[in-house]
């Protein structure tokens, strides 16, 4: 394995502190990726990685070495494509995330015009609600729906996606129709916590110059966009959710739009990456028509 080879290898262990992952990441062996770092190290006369039982940690040296690997991979990514003619000459492995549902409705659908204009990209997709890790996980690139709160990543805003506040006709049919704030207390709310045992906030609304929440009782907390909208479809009650996400079930008629002048505040849409100038060709290319695909479904 050469020098540069061998450095990647490197940056990919040190940011997910673990030789197993980076192999399965790299497609490789375990045995060839603890070599390269070994032979790194030895070429160096300098300790890059502490070994533990449980995770790997980059030394003072490391994490040295790691910036300038960094900067001189991304740099070598740079200058290769100043003699690449045209966008299939783009190569390599994008390591992805975005919400579940933002995969499955509208990026997916269209991988396939994207790949068949750059044959050559592989991509890595995660699609979890949980808030990955960008660096430590090796992602080159992260959507988000929220608001980020990664102060040393660079967020490129793409939008704000309208929200809605929606419940199965059973659940109307049981509980009745709420029209104004106060009728919400003889009503339930399914909650959507990031964690769950946190505490829920509860319904959000317009008040005076922005937005407040009133508490509302619920038999049932989730994580998880796709068991929300599951929950909300089996009647157990309201949800606020991204208008574009529930708008086919309400033109079904599976789900109801309720209250819709206390819609809660827009949901700011960003494309998450760690440093302009470690940004590879591929990866700009790819963030470009992210941006592009969700475009439509968002508001300026």
């Amino acid at each position: 394995m050469n020098r540069l080879d061998a450095m990647q290898v490197f940056v990919r262990v040190a940011e997910l502190a673990s030789f197993t992952r980076a192999a399965e990441s790299l497609g490789l062996p375990k045995a060839s990726v603890s070599t390269a770092v070994q032979q790194l190290e030895t070429a160096l006369g300098a300790r890059l990685l502490q070994r533990t039982t449980r995770r790997v940690e980059m030394s003072q040296d490391g994490r040295a070495f790691y910036e300038r690997c960094k900067d001189l991979l991304a740099d070598m990514d740079e200058l290769q494509a100043m003699f690449q003619q045209g966008p299939r000459s783009l190569r390599g492995r994008l390591r992805v995330d975005m919400p579940s549902g933002v995969a499955r409705y509208f990026v997916i659908p269209q991988l396939p015009t994207f790949l068949d204009e750059h044959p050559h990209l592989e991509i890595e997709l995660s699609s979890t609600d949980r808030r990955v890790d960008l660096v430590r996980e090796g992602f080159d690139c992260v959507l988000r729906i929220g608001m980020p709160a990664e102060p040393h990543l660079i967020a490129r805003p793409l939008g704000r996606m309208r929200m809605a506040n929606v419940a199965s006709p059973a659940y109307l049919r049981e509980y009745g129709t709420p029209q104004r704030i106060d009728d919400l207390a003889s009503h339930r709310l399914i909650h959507y916590v990031p964690t769950l045992g946190a505490k829920p906030e509860g319904f959000e609304y317009p008040h005076g110059d922005g937005y407040a929440n009133v508490p509302m009782a619920g038999a049932l907390s989730v994580n998880n966009a796709e068991a929300y909208e599951a929950a909300c479809l089996a009647g157990l009650g309201i949800i606020q959710a991204p208008e574009v996400g529930v708008r086919h079930l309400v033109l079904q008629g599976a789900l109801v739009e309720v209250l819709p002048d206390f819609r809660a505040e827009p949901m700011p849409v960003v494309l998450l990456y760690a440093n302009r100038r470690n940004l590879s060709k591929r990866v700009q290319v790819f963030m470009q028509w992210l941006g592009e695909v969700v475009r439509p479904y968002v508001a300026v």
